[in-house]
């Protein structure tokens, strides 16, 4: 399945939620130490991507990251124990999830129009274009 895959959200009610994206922030923050690299690696602002880190961390009862304020110590960003495993368990979810829709994902893919295929051939983009060869 090379171009069709699934994509996991879990809502929290209507206010909140946790997708591929907060993790995708979460998996660079451990990466780099720091939510403005992060968000930088992720085309991101830093507004946004402390938006989205100060979300996580009031939405779940235990902190998902801790940040140490710059300066001339440099300051910077890491996951908490709770934070490590929410991109453990977010992951599993969406591994699940995909295994278990595999066949149905598989059916969608081979429904796509493949127009790659037909690249060599001009398309006819009118009943009259059509008449006139």
């Amino acid at each position: 399945m090379g171009g069709v895959r699934l994509t996991v959200r879990v809502d929290f009610g209507s206010a909140r939620a946790l997708g591929p994206g907060k993790i995708r922030l979460l998996e660079a923050i451990r990466k780099t130490g720091s939510i403005s690299q992060a968000g930088r690696s992720l085309d991101m602002s830093y507004r946004r991507a402390w938006l989205l880190v100060d979300d996580m961390n009031r939405c779940f009862r235990a902190a998902v990251v801790t940040t140490q304020p710059g300066g001339a110590q440099g300051g910077g960003a890491a996951l908490t124990p709770f934070g490590l495993e929410l991109i453990e368990q977010y992951r599993s979810i969406e591994a699940q999830a995909t295994a278990a829709t595999k066949p149905q994902l598989h059916a969608l893919e081979v429904a796509l129009r493949n127009r790659a295929r037909r690249t060599s051939k001009r398309l006819k983009t009118s009943i009259r274009a059509a008449t006139a060869r």
